[in-house]
């Protein structure tokens, strides 16, 4: 049977009027190679289908071809540190209680980052989304497969560090983070908003 555990946290020490400009990241160039899809490629850059897909405006993502010119869709090396960092923080409190470590999952990665962009860009905090529903609906629709869940949530900590020390201190966050049970992690930072920085993690069982 499924089951879901959520978790939020709000740090108000940074809420600051209006959003800061975001620079976005600009896509890098790729030459499709013999033998090439689409797909091959979203997984050789840990990036979606529909991304690419998108910054290219294909028709048809089935008709690629040797020497064909496509740009991929890059993240912001900043959101791509904080990240890393949450994992290995995360893991290093789980060791620390004689737990495994929590596999970094890039798809489910990508999920917690839509879910921290979209708190973000439509000026909500919390786990039901107006644009994806629950985080079950929302690993569904983004075809990650699961036998139980789990997600936490923060906005305004400046740093890993903080955000992570913040959820351990917290006996919901915290019970995610120990659940012996729960073998993968994406975890998915936005940086903006009124909040300036969005996090979320989103664990899985397979």
């Amino acid at each position: 049977m499924k089951r879901l555990s959520l978790a939020v946290l709000l740090c108000f020490s940074l809420l600051a009027a209006g959003q800061p400009a975001r620079a976005e990241t600009p896509p890098v160039p790729y030459t499709v190679k013999a033998g090439d899809s689409v797909w091959k490629i979203a997984l050789k850059f840990q990036v979606g289908v529909d991304e690419i897909v998108g910054q290219n405006k294909l028709k048809n993502p089935n008709l690629i071809y040797p020497g064909q010119k496509l740009l991929i869709p890059q993240v912001d090396p900043k959101v791509r540190s904080f990240e890393r960092r949450v994992l290995e923080l995360t893991n290093q409190a789980r060791a620390a209680n004689g737990l495994k470590p929590l596999r970094y999952n890039w798809e489910v990665t990508r999920v917690a980052r839509h879910k921290s962009e979209d708190m973000r860009d439509r000026g909500y905090f919390s786990h039901q989304s107006p644009t994806y529903g629950s985080p079950f609906d929302m690993l569904r629709a983004y075809g990650v497969s699961f036998r139980g869940a789990g997600e936490n949530i923060a906005a305004g900590q400046p740093t890993p560090e903080e955000v992570v020390k913040n959820w351990l201190n917290s006996p919901g966050h915290r019970r995610n983070i120990m659940n012996p049970s729960f073998t993968e992690l994406g975890c998915g930072v936005a940086l903006g908003g009124n909040m300036r920085v969005y996090y979320t993690q989103m664990f899985v069982t397979r």
